[in-house]
């Protein structure tokens, strides 16, 4: 965990696999040293809310362009997902009201297309565009987060992890120039750094 503010590395952990109970340890362990955690940025991982359910959290627009970019593909051929690219590709620029407005127009231009089924030959049946339907959905889930930072500007959180991730960048790629070294030493390697920045 990484404070936004100081630019300061506060507690960080090594596992297998990002999980809730991993970040609740860190945010405890931050808690300890005295730390109060104000607002929190975080990507687009399950469960990271509910470890910070009593403070704002802000998803990571950088995030949800990028998974919605998986969803759409770089350059989509149906109208409907040209249209919500750019919309989403907007996401960093415009206020919450314009883009929930922009994209309530887009749900109820496209709603019946959206509602197309495929049936198959052994009787059953799926949406025709999943993918278009899956971006759809994700934007929903995700949009009650995707604007925590306009709501509070005195906090003056950030609308991305891109704070975090040039670091975690940086430590990428002095791990693979001493890719060599052992578990052990590139960790010792790591903690140095962080403890640093």
């Amino acid at each position: 965990m990484r404070s936004y503010t100081t630019k300061q590395n506060l507690a960080w952990k090594y596992v297998r696999s990002e999980r809730k109970e991993s970040y609740q340890d860190l945010r405890n362990e931050i808690e300890s040293k005295g730390y109060i955690v104000v607002a929190t940025v975080i990507d687009d991982k399950y469960g990271l809310k509910e470890v910070f359910y009593d403070v704002p959290v802000q998803v990571c627009q950088f995030h949800i362009k990028m998974l919605l970019k998986r969803y759409l593909t770089q350059n989509p051929r149906l109208e409907v997902a040209q249209e919500l690219k750019i919309l989403t590709s907007k996401l960093t620029q415009i206020s919450e009201s314009e883009f929930k407005n922009n994209f309530k127009n887009w749900e109820s231009k496209w709603n019946d297309f959206l509602k197309e089924k495929t049936f198959h030959p052994d009787g059953s049946w799926s949406y025709t565009h999943r993918r278009i339907r899956s971006a759809r959905k994700s934007i929903k889930r995700h949009l009650p987060y995707l604007f925590t930072y306009q709501k509070y500007p005195e906090l003056n959180i950030p609308n991305t992890t891109n704070d975090i991730e040039s670091m975690n960048s940086k430590i990428k790629d002095l791990l693979r120039i001493h890719r060599g070294y052992s578990k052990k030493l590139r960790n010792k390697i790591i903690d140095e750094i962080l403890s640093k920045n």
